[in-house]
């Protein structure tokens, strides 16, 4: 993590700048180190200062020479003493211009001096990566709370795929971001997810298996024998129509598409998923209408809970259904009736399995998933 105390942007110094080539600088950071960094190596003391920007790139720009230490080229494994004045040359990559501001419309849901919490809709990428350098909810943040470019990763501690809708946490401060990442990692925070799947979902259970990248696309995850991670889900069933459900998801992990590599492996995929779904599932023209409508899978981050990581307390947001997927409800609720018996769970036990699409090719990676009741 970072010490922004020894940041020191206002230095009046001039220092003789060998580049290998000036202009190919767009502009220069300024730094007086503080003693507290004395012994450590320059490569990680600027990524704690420069938290905008990757070790790895920062090393890259001190072995190119736009990196000098009191008007000498430094080199990586330089370990500083306190009080050197230090020039960096920022370098406009993609990984550069990823990390600029940009004004839009963010549904802020709660907001103190640690946190904020958003409700990200469809579409807004997270955070930048190829083919997403810019637009990103990570340009957003910075435009909306500029001393986000003090926390690394503008305060981001999860993510919602491009296409997921829902609350996500962002942090205001480095230890309110230290406090958010131990809580996910001591699986503390709560993220539950309303979703439509493909048929009809007969009890509620647990999914728990090992997720990985798929070993026939590395563009898309699957569950995978070994070398994956753990991944647990708990669903509950919400609503039972003649084609679909309506569940509720709950992660116990928070593997990368975890939700929908799960509802794939139980063979019951998220309605209009373009990367894991069943294009080919039966549905009234009115179904597929409100489907194709969706242009995305119908996974919302519905509700989040967490502990303040200042003051302590148990908090709970919650987002309500975007109009899309709440269209795609209320198509299928019309055609169910309110009085329908496909809405109560009990009749539907003795449908196990008939809901399978013989004519949907799933890979079969030699895994025996176990959908089991809780």
């Amino acid at each position: 993590m970072k010490n922004t105390s020894s940041l020191d942007n206002e230095a009046d110094y001039s220092d003789d700048f060998a580049f290998a080539a000036d202009d190919a600088a767009q502009s220069l950071e300024k730094l007086t180190i503080s003693n507290d960094f004395a012994g450590q190596r320059l490569d990680a003391v600027l990524a704690k200062l420069l938290p905008a920007y990757s070790r790895s790139r920062l090393s890259t720009w001190i072995k190119e020479g736009w990196v000098t230490v009191n008007g000498e080229v430094a080199t990586p494994k330089l370990k500083l003493v306190g009080g050197e004045h230090i020039q960096v040359a920022i370098q406009q990559t993609d990984e550069v211009l990823a990390f600029t501001p940009e004004a839009m419309d963010l549904d802020v849901v709660y907001e103190d001096d640690a946190v904020l919490v958003i409700n990200k809709p469809a579409g807004l990428v997270v955070h930048p990566a190829a083919g997403n350098w810019q637009g990103t909810l990570l340009n957003g943040l910075l435009a909306y709370c500029p001393s986000l470019v003090q926390v690394p990763r503008a305060g981001i501690v999860h993510r919602l795929d491009k296409e997921t809708s829902g609350l996500m946490v962002v942090a205001k401060t480095v230890a309110a971001q230290t406090h958010l990442v131990q809580q996910l990692q001591a699986r503390t925070v709560k993220r539950t997810y309303r979703a439509v799947a493909d048929g009809v979902v007969p009890f509620d259970g647990k999914i728990e298996t090992l997720i990985g990248r798929d070993p026939h696309n590395r563009l898309r995850m699957a569950v995978v024998p070994f070398g994956g991670k753990e991944a647990i889900t708990h669903i509950q069933v919400l609503e039972r129509y003649a084609d679909f459900s309506y569940i509720e998801c709950q992660l116990e992990t928070g593997r990368t598409h975890q939700i929908r590599v799960h509802m794939k492996a139980a063979k019951h995929p998220l309605a209009g998923d373009p990367v894991y779904g069943n294009p080919r599932h039966p549905a009234s023209d009115a179904v597929k209408a409100a489907v194709k409508a969706l242009g995305r899978q119908a996974l919302h981050a519905y509700r989040l809970c967490l502990v303040h990581p200042i003051n302590g307390d148990h908090m709970q947001f919650e987002a309500p259904m975007p109009n899309d997927m709440y269209h795609l409800l209320s198509v299928l609720r019309l055609e169910a009736g309110m009085d329908s018996p496909l809405s109560h769970a009990a009749e539907w036990q003795q449908h196990l399995g008939v809901e399978d699409d013989d004519d949907w090719d799933e890979d079969d990676y030699d895994v025996d998933v176990v959908y089991v009741r809780e």
